[in-house]
C-alpha cells in the first residue's frame, strides 16, 4: 500500500518538536510538513533536501519565497516546465507543466540538516511518488541527500549510482535519474553552481523528455 502523505504528519519526534517552536515563534508561517506542489504523474520530479525556514516553512509551497527558488523556477520556466519564472507565494499563479516538485524530507529540519533516521521515516512519502511516475519519467536529484533519498526509496544501491553534478541514471524500473548541485544560496553564490551549470542540466532533461507541454501564461489585466 502507498503511504499517503498528510499534512499533520509527526512521525519524526525532534522534526514537529521543532515546528512546534517554530510555529510559536513566527504564528503567520505555514510550518507544518510541506506537501509536493504539482501533478502526481507528471514526467518530471524535483527532489530537494527540505524545507527552508524563510522559504516553504513559510510560504507552505517547495521552493517558493527564499533564494533556493530563483534559480530553479527561472530554469524550469526556461524549458517549458513551468508558466512563470518566479515563485514567490502560493496565490502567484504559477503553475507547473508536467512537473512535480517534492522533498526528501518534508519537514523544516533544524539548522537544515535531517538526521538519517528521519530521511528513512520521511522514504515512504517518496517512495509513494516515485511508483506512480509514468514510464521514462525523470527524475531530478538537487544535492547528494536527496539522491541518495531516490535511491533508497527505490531500494537501489549507492555504491552503482555515485552522485555527481550532470551526472545521468537509467535506473532499472523505467525511471532516469538527473543529478544536480543543490540551488542553494551558498551553492550559487560561492559558483559551486552557476546558472549555466544548472540549465544544463534541465535542457538535458527537457531532450530527454521532448517538447514542452507549457501552460498558458498568466493573463495581464485590462
Amino acid at each position: 500500500m502507498l503511504t499517503k502523505f498528510s499534512i499533520d504528519c509527526r512521525r519524526c519526534p525532534r522534526l514537529a518538536r521543532y515546528l512546534d517552536r517554530v510555529r510559536a515563534r513566527h504564528p503567520g508561517y505555514y510550518a507544518r510538513p510541506v506537501a509536493p506542489f504539482g501533478g502526481a504523474r507528471a514526467r518530471l520530479l524535483v527532489v530537494g533536501l527540505a524545507p527552508g525556514l524563510h522559504g516553504a516553512n513559510r510560504t507552505g509551497r517547495p521552493f517558493t519565497g527564499d533564494h533556493a527558488g530563483i534559480l530553479l523556477y527561472d530554469s524550469l520556466y526556461r524549458y517549458g516546465f513551468a508558466n512563470r519564472a518566479e515563485s514567490v507565494a502560493v496565490d502567484d499563479g504559477l503553475r507547473l507543466a508536467d512537473c512535480r516538485i517534492t522533498n526528501a524530507v518534508k519537514c523544516l529540519p533544524p539548522a537544515n540538516r535531517p538526521e538519517s533516521s528521519e530521511i528513512r521515516r520521511c522514504n515512504a512519502y517518496l517512495a509513494a511518488e516515485l511508483q506512480v511516475l509514468p514510464a521514462g519519467a525523470a527524475v531530478l536529484a538537487l544535492g547528494m541527500i536527496a539522491h541518495e533519498a531516490v535511491l533508497l526509496a527505490l531500494g537501489l544501491r549507492r555504491a552503482a549510482y555515485g552522485f555527481r553534478h550532470g551526472a545521468q541514471y537509467a535506473l532499472p524500473c523505467g525511471l532516469v535519474l538527473f543529478d544536480s548541485y543543490h540551488c542553494s544560496r551558498y551553492n550559487t553564490q560561492t559558483r559551486r553552481l552557476t546558472p549555466a551549470m544548472f540549465r544544463t542540466v534541465i535542457r538535458a532533461i527537457r531532450s530527454h523528455l521532448g517538447p514542452s507541454r507549457q501552460p498558458q501564461r498568466p493573463r495581464t489585466p485590462g
